[in-house]
């Protein structure tokens, strides 16, 4: 069995693709915000067209295979996995000219609970073959809007992936950090950056805000999307983010072990 097929057979056991934990109504509800200029679903990005709910399901249904039937209202979404190996080979393409080249790296997540595994082990690679992985602006304050209010954050790095924690003691048993969706993590790393004179990343790894924030002001980035998440692949369509891969964000951290093996593998960056 080839190491794609295998790959995709655990792509729809696990379901980051597939049938999704994701439901259509979470995302239809983003699309409606995303539509509307709601910041909560535009994470970042400043659209240059006008996309209506019909535009971004069309969209969603090119770059993901979620329905294109407005009328499909309910239910799971389904993510095709050959979109998801296609976007996963483009990944690894671009994380491997990365690599050759000694690229500046900056690296972080909106999902450390989930995803902190898979970049950090991104991160060794890449550290391993000679690329700067850049920890700015450790310790900064944050300022992130949720539904709890405005709550003020810190920027840290655990294994050189930036997160955003909530003041307070960490919980004995759980991996560091809060999920969030913001842009303004990375914006304040990329100003810290660029105050100490840099060097600024010749490429930027992540999601949610991560990917759009740094694509929307002009720095190569590629990340991972879920299907409520369209504000990745709108700055995709309008060039302003290079590669989004479409899966479910939420699994088990573990679940995405296999996805970092074929990566570093087309990468050139296993050891």
């Amino acid at each position: 069995m080839s190491s794609t097929t295998a790959l995709r057979a655990h792509l729809v056991r696990a379901r980051l693709a597939g049938v999704v934990a994701t439901t259509r109504e979470v995302s239809l509800r983003r699309y409606r915000l995303f539509a509307a200029g709601d910041p909560r679903a535009l994470i970042g990005l400043d659209p240059e067209l006008p996309w209506g709910q019909r535009e971004l399901i069309e969209l969603m249904a090119e770059k993901c295979g979620v329905s294109a039937d407005p009328l499909c209202t309910f239910g799971h979404d389904v993510i095709d996995p050959e979109l998801t190996l296609s976007a996963l080979g483009a990944f690894a393409d671009r994380l491997g000219a990365a690599a050759r080249r000694g690229a500046a790296v900056l690296i972080g997540t909106g999902h450390p609970h989930r995803l902190l595994g898979f970049y950090a082990a991104l991160a060794d690679a890449l550290s391993a073959a000679g690329c700067a992985v850049l920890t700015p602006a450790q310790g900064r304050c944050v300022d992130i809007t949720t539904r709890f209010g405005l709550r003020t954050h810190h920027l840290d790095y655990v294994r050189q992936v930036a997160l955003v924690r909530l003041p307070g003691p960490a919980r004995p048993g759980c991996e560091p950090g809060a999920h969030t969706h913001s842009p303004l993590p990375v914006r304040v790393a990329l100003d810290a950056a660029a105050a100490a004179g840099g060097p600024l990343p010749e490429l930027v790894i992540g999601d949610h805000g991560w990917v759009c924030g740094a694509g929307q002001l002009g720095f190569e980035a590629m990340g991972l999307a879920d299907t409520d998440d369209p504000a990745p692949f709108v700055g995709q369509a309008e060039g302003r983010v290079a590669v989004v891969v479409p899966l479910d964000d939420g699994a088990r951290s573990v679940y995405y072990r296999p996805l970092i093996r074929y990566v570093l593998d087309r990468a050139g960056l296993s050891s």
